[in-house]
């Protein structure tokens, strides 16, 4: 993965990346928003959790009403968990309940920041229920480097996946973006740079385009 080959390659920390990609998303998030408007942030354990929970300080920071449903918690020793344990130091309103929490049903903007890339077999029955209740939610949700549940190749859900109305993706396009269904997912796909060399992505570019 790119970010993997900036660490190793270029001295880049995760936390950074991570950081890069969080106001990149969030510069996102604000075309979609008025000031001071309520947000919703839903969380998983892993890194896409991660990158939720630095948004959730940085829109907290620049004044807008922010919630965090968090149904699992990040995993300890790891950038999600640093950010998570950053959210939390500011009191920012934070639910562990497995069904979205009452306060969570007013809020202007949803952002899916609860599984990423690795997703690569079907969703157990509490992930399909985050996800369900997301869709079913209301308000237009920004998913975040891809929608919950969508397979980054084949662009399908697995079996469902958060739809859309905008997705903010680092680095590049994934391939099952490129696929037609995946619109449904995604809704308008933006590409956030998140600091990656551009050395590193022309040289894997065209390492793909040989084999």
């Amino acid at each position: 993965m790119l970010d993997q080959r900036a660490q190793a390659q270029y001295g880049m920390s995760g936390l950074e990346l991570m950081e890069h990609a969080a106001a990149g998303a969030t510069a996102i998030a604000r075309t979609l928003l008025t000031p001071g408007a309520s947000v919703l942030i839903a969380c998983g354990s892993g890194n896409n959790g991660g990158d939720g929970w630095a948004m959730a300080r940085l829109l907290h920071g620049q004044g807008y009403a922010v919630q965090v449903w968090a149904p699992a918690i990040a995993r300890a020793c790891t950038n999600a968990a640093v950010n998570e344990g950053r959210a939390k130091a500011l009191k920012i309103a934070v639910s562990n309940s497995p069904s979205l929490p009452d306060g969570a049903l007013d809020v202007a903007l949803v952002i899916d920041a609860l599984l990423g890339t690795g997703l690569n077999s079907p969703l157990r029955k509490d992930a399909i229920n985050h996800i369900e209740a997301i869709n079913a939610h209301g308000s237009p949700v920004l998913a975040i480097d891809l929608p919950s549940g969508m397979h980054a190749d084949s662009g399908l859900g697995q079996p469902v996946a958060v739809q859309a109305h905008a997705t903010a993706t680092f680095a590049g396009l994934k391939i099952g973006m490129l696929q037609p269904h995946a619109a449904q997912y995604t809704g308008t796909v933006h590409v956030v740079d998140i600091g990656i060399p551009p050395e590193l992505a022309v040289a894997l570019a065209v390492a793909a385009e040989d084999t």
